[in-house]
């Protein structure tokens, strides 16, 4: 372990909390061990250390985020994912390699959620011709968190949705009984519906296969919903 994961450590451990830990263990269906350090601590730790330490360089960053990736503590996947998107910027297209194995290793709803719409999301902005080659190809696994990464990326691009693209993704898994792809299509429609209020209503009005659930998240905030 390099020196700059050791200062964090050290950092991290200091802050531990076990009576949290164990309610946070719970909280995520005991999926994974913590440290118990409450998310605003935690952030502050994190700026703190990246003041004293700085961010991994371009040539380390992989092999930082692996390390933590590796590590019990789902803390340190949290770090793992501030310290992506403080240098998410310098990101290219070879970065995908391994930041899709992160997708698809200690995978749940917190990683999936900043990874996807704050990661990926940029970068295919950035780079458009990954799309085709990642997020086509997600929507087709049968791993689920690769699927609600395909259907979450666009999540914040407002104006700028391919809604043809996020449509017929949608329709690919409308009928999913999995819990957090329904609520995955929810989501993105609710998000989408404050750019483009008709077009969601009509989609989902017309799309008879959604599930109760994503129809109900998709227009949770229409008046004639509530």
């Amino acid at each position: 372990m390099n020196s700059y994961i050791q200062n964090l450590v050290s950092l991290y451990t200091s802050h531990a909390n076990a009576e949290f830990a164990e309610w946070s263990k719970k909280y995520m269906k005991n999926q994974f061990p913590f440290l118990g350090i409450r998310t605003p601590i935690r952030r502050k730790v994190t700026k703190q250390f990246v003041k004293e330490h700085g961010v991994p360089s371009n040539e380390n960053l992989e092999k930082v985020i692996q390390i933590l990736w590796d590590m019990p503590e789902r803390e340190y996947q949290r770090a793992a994912l501030d310290l992506i998107e403080m240098k998410k910027k310098s990101l290219r297209p070879s970065d995908m390699t391994w930041l899709e194995k992160l997708l698809v290793t200690k995978s749940w709803w917190d990683t999936i959620d900043v990874l996807s719409p704050h990661i990926m999301g940029y970068l295919f902005q950035t780079y458009p011709e990954l799309i085709s080659r990642y997020p086509d190809r997600w929507i087709e696994s049968e791993n689920i968190w690769l699927q609600r990464s395909a259907i979450l990326y666009q999540l914040f691009y407002r104006g700028k949705m391919d809604d043809e693209r996020l449509f017929r993704y949608i329709l690919r898994r409308a009928g999913s009984n999995e819990f957090f792809v329904q609520k995955a299509i929810g989501w993105v429609l609710r998000e989408y519906a404050k750019t483009r209020p008709d077009s969601v209503k009509n989609f989902v009005a017309r799309r008879h296969e959604l599930k109760p659930l994503s129809r109900r998240e998709a227009l949770k905030h229409f008046d004639n919903n509530k």
